[in-house]
């Protein structure tokens, strides 16, 4: 009998890194199964390599990140990794990274497996890099797409360097990769990796969004919602649809091409998980301020605790400490404030709520209903750990919400190849 075929899903996600292995389902060869996960923190936040950046800048330490998926991959079951045929591979959006051409990474041997790490690459600057201004992405060539330019994607972050380093105009077209299909195969692994055989396929690269998606969108009436350190609500338009040909940087809804040809409708907000982090933040430093010593994971636990037992408030609180892509120069506010309402009770649930509404005003209900969705399928590690964000989302939809489906990049990485295998299968 045949050794069952292992497909690898990775997510190099901003703040993570995610594998998962899958299977074919036994008895629904057309259905899988997780065979095993990891998670592991990349912690790369990293301070600007060039001296011109803005304070707004956002870099990572690639090699924190390729550090955290050698760990993550080197906890999955070795008798596993050796089954692997295929890789697929998703990732944070819109950053950019250089490196030296067939120099970036070198294999180390030494080891009980062998591994990689980065060599001769820059940092990666994110998809939360803000040191765009929006003077400076007025002043762009207008691109040739229905999808407007933004600080954080990254070409106009390779714009920002060429000027600030004083080189010439010209975009370097050369540098950007070639686009083709989703489970288009990328290559093959040059080396034996932590037990996966050398000459394993490596799909193309997807957007985590879109692997995210395609991980849990049972129905083309399903949107997904996934609130991790940003939040996005995602919905399929019918198949046919083309956005308009010229971008619009006001709106708040942007059509991300997906599978098959079809495309997604997205707002994406750049203040989910985050803005919870940064009150965290604010909240310990204002008591370290005051000669008390507590950890954020403290804070964040009884502050949920106490918003739990708020089941509503007046409070108005506008999140946007962020701005938004579509309203850059937005920002935060606190609004109806009474005596009353002045509890970490009600200001943790009036935070939860604007997160929220904040992105339900960028893509409300009734649009979803005319594109005929009917239930929303909600994941992400912010949501996973918050009761009241939880209440927030089902107060906010008149749709069924469905909390059981897991938003998985990683998992949605390797059903693309795991589908693909499947069809060559076909006789």
């Amino acid at each position: 009998m045949a050794t069952p075929a292992v497909t690898l899903g990775i997510d190099l996600g901003t703040t993570s890194v995610k594998a998962a292995l899958l299977e074919a389902a036994p008895g629904d060869p057309s259905g899988f199964v997780v065979l095993a996960s990891c998670v592991r923190a990349t912690r790369a936040e990293a301070e600007a390599q060039s001296a011109a950046a803005a304070p707004q800048a956002r870099e990572q330490d690639v090699s924190r990140i390729i550090q955290a998926l050698n760990e993550c991959v080197a906890a999955l079951p070795q008798q596993e990794l050796r089954k692997v045929c295929s890789i697929g591979v998703s990732g944070q959006m819109h950053g950019v990274m250089f490196w030296k051409t067939n120099q970036g990474c070198e294999w180390t041997e030494g080891r009980a497996a062998p591994v990689f790490q980065p060599r001769a690459v820059s940092h990666l600057v994110t998809w939360q890099d803000g040191r765009c201004s929006r003077a400076f992405l007025a002043s762009l060539p207008q691109p040739e797409s229905h999808l407007s330019m933004a600080t954080g994607f990254g070409c106009a972050t390779i714009f920002w360097l060429l000027k600030n380093r004083l080189r010439a105009s010209g975009f370097p077209v050369r540098l950007l990769p070639d686009v083709t299909q989703p489970a288009s195969v990328a290559g093959r692994t040059s080396h034996a990796w932590l037990e996966i055989p050398k000459g394993t396929q490596v799909g193309v690269a997807l957007g985590d969004l879109q692997a995210s998606v395609y991980s849990c969108m049972a129905q083309r009436t399903d949107a997904v919602l996934n609130i991790s350190t940003s939040i996005q609500l995602a919905a399929s338009m019918p198949s046919g649809f083309q956005p308009a040909q010229t971008p619009d940087p006001a709106a708040p809804v942007a059509y991300f091409p997906y599978f098959d040809r079809t495309y997604l409708a997205v707002a994406a907000s750049l203040n989910g998980g985050n803005v919870l982090a940064t009150f965290v933040h604010m909240l310990v430093q204002w008591m370290a301020e005051l000669g008390l010593e507590v950890e954020e994971s403290t804070v964040y636990s009884r502050m949920i605790q106490a918003a739990a037992q708020q089941t509503d408030t007046c409070l108005t609180i506008t999140p946007t400490v962020l701005g938004e892509r579509h309203l850059p120069d937005q920002l935060a506010s606190v609004t109806r404030i009474s005596s009353s309402d002045l509890s970490l009770g009600h200001v943790t649930r009036a935070l939860c709520r604007g997160i929220v509404q904040n992105l339900h005003s960028m893509l409300p209900s009734q649009q979803l209903q005319e594109w005929g969705v009917e239930r929303v399928v909600s994941s992400g590690s912010a949501l996973s750990r918050n009761e009241v964000l939880k209440q927030e989302v089902q107060r906010a939809f008149p749709f069924p919400v469905s909390f059981g489906q897991d938003v998985d990049a990683a998992v949605g990485a390797a059903l693309v190849m795991f589908q693909r295998n499947l069809k060559q299968e076909e006789p």
